[in-house]
This record gives structure tokens, sequence and C-alpha cells, in this order.
């Protein structure tokens, strides 16, 4: 036998085992009406807005000479909002005080603001390179 197709058959084993065991500690729950509730919502922001916004800017970013540096510049930014948008979001004052100590709406736009200032300067100088390395100067 392929020995890939152990290692592939092992994986979704435990895939699958996982998502038994998660389903029935959710179920073991005494709120597990409310988790599949969130995950209902969680599936349809991810599949009616999320993915459509994700393949757009694909497509948008598709034929630009930079679009692997605006990937990775999208990649993270989206990685810091997910993060940042349950504190965001959370209705009422946090149950700790120490949960939420900054604030985060501020930081988050001084993130991405960090993030795109970041891939815009990349982006200048690798075309300032391009021209360079074209027009056979140095400095």
């Amino acid at each position: 036998m392929n020995p890939y197709r152990v290692l592939r058959y092992a994986v979704g084993g435990t895939g699958v085992g996982l998502i038994v065991l998660g389903a029935w500690l959710v179920a073991a729950q005494p709120a597990s009406g409310d988790v599949l509730v969130w995950l209902a919502g969680a599936l349809v922001v991810h599949d009616g807005l999320l993915a459509p916004l994700v393949l757009a800017v694909g497509l948008l970013i598709a034929g630009r000479p930079e679009r692997g540096l605006w990937r990775g510049a999208l990649v993270i930014a989206g990685s810091v909002v997910l993060v940042t948008l349950p504190l965001l979001l959370r209705p009422g004052p946090a149950p700790n005080p120490s949960a939420l100590p900054l604030p985060y709406g501020r930081n988050l736009a001084i993130v991405l603001a960090a993030v795109a200032v970041g891939a815009v300067s990349l982006g200048l100088v690798r075309r300032w390179r391009r021209s360079q390395r074209r027009t056979g100067t140095d400095g």
C-alpha cells in the first residue's frame, strides 16, 4: 500500500475522531444550542461574506505584478482582524477588567495601517529596484 495513502487515511481518521469528540463535548454542555447558533452564524458569515470577498479581491489583484506581496498583506490584515474582532464585538463590559485593558479598536487601526504602509513601501522598493535593473544603474 502507498505510504501517502496510509498517512492520508490516518490524518483523515484523526480528523473525524476529533470532530466526533468535539460534537460530543458540545452536546454535553448545558448551553449547546447557543454554540450551534454561533456555528451556524459563522458558517453564514464565512460562506456569504468572507469567501466571496476574498474571491473578489483575488480577481482584482490577479493581473498585478506585486500580487504575492498584496496577498501576503491581506492575509496578515485578515488574520489580525479575525483575532481582534471578537474582542471588539463583545457586548457589554468585560467580565474581568484585565480582559480588555487596551483600546483594541485604535490598536487594530494602527496595526492595519502599519501593514498597509509596509506593503506599499516594499512594493515601491521592488518597483524601484526593477527600474534600476532596466536602466543598468546601481544607485
